[in-house]
Formats: C-alpha cells, structure tokens, sequence
C-alpha cells in the first residue's frame, strides 16, 4: 500500500467518524503562519482544536505574498483577528541559500525560480522580518 492509499484510507474513517459540521470561521479567530516541519504539530503547540484557527504553511513560515493573500482573505472574509508566526530552530531553511538553491533548480531545469525561498541563519531576524510584512501590509487589519 502506497503512503497516499494509507492516508486515504484514513481519511475515510476521518469522514466517517467526523462530529461536524463546523462552522467556515475559525472558533478562535486566529490564523497561524508556521513552517511545514513535519516535526511540529501546530495544533498541538498552540493548544489549539479542529476549527478553531485557520494555519497557514510553507518551507520556513515565512510571510510570502501568498501568505498575505491567504490572511487577507481569513480576515477580511472569514473573521480572524490575530496572528501568529512561528519560526523554530534546526529549519530546513537554515541549510542552503536563495541564489544556491536557485543555481541549483536553474542548473536541473534550465528555469530560474522568480519566487523568493527567503532562506535565514537567525531565527529571530526572521521572525521580525514576517511580523514587518504583516505591519506593512495595506490588506491586513491591525496586525
């Protein structure tokens, strides 16, 4: 059995057991931005439940321009209020850089990336960096 026929399989009994329906707005009125390490359970961190936030990730929980474009639309359309950005240590992120990682696709595809990876070496300088983002953002309310 392949990993997605196993997840598949229990994505059935997900639906079969399901106690929804929730509501489309998130119970706590918060959207996360995370980093997609397999290692952390946001959920879980945050003390958090199924439909109480809306949790937004990617290779290093930066802020992109996908990532305002998704917690616009969670504001502006589905009520959330507050946000929050975790970053963490040992990131894959912390191991290569934009230009090498770009040579590299480049060199494999002939097609240079036009999107930002937004590799870091300090976690906190990055932290800083999204939560500007967030404050510079015309789209988002009181971040």
């Amino acid at each position: 059995m392949s990993v997605i026929d196993d997840c598949l399989e229990h994505n059935q009994e997900f639906v079969r057991t399901f106690a929804g329906p929730l509501p489309l707005v998130p119970a706590r009125h918060l959207a996360v931005v995370a980093c997609m390490d397999s290692r952390i359970d946001v959920f879980a961190c945050l003390g958090l439940g199924l439909g109480e936030a809306h949790v937004i990730r990617n290779a290093g929980g930066v802020v992109t321009d996908d990532v305002l474009r998704s917690l616009a639309i969670s504001q502006r359309k589905l009520k959330t209020r507050e946000i929050i950005v975790i970053h963490h240590t040992e990131c894959g992120l912390q191991t290569f850089t934009d230009e090498a990682f770009k040579d590299e696709l480049e060199q494999e595809t002939g097609t240079r990336p036009t999107w930002e990876e937004k590799c870091f070496t300090e976690v906190d300088a990055s932290v800083r960096e999204s939560v500007q983002m967030l404050h510079d953002s015309p789209f988002l309310a009181d971040v």
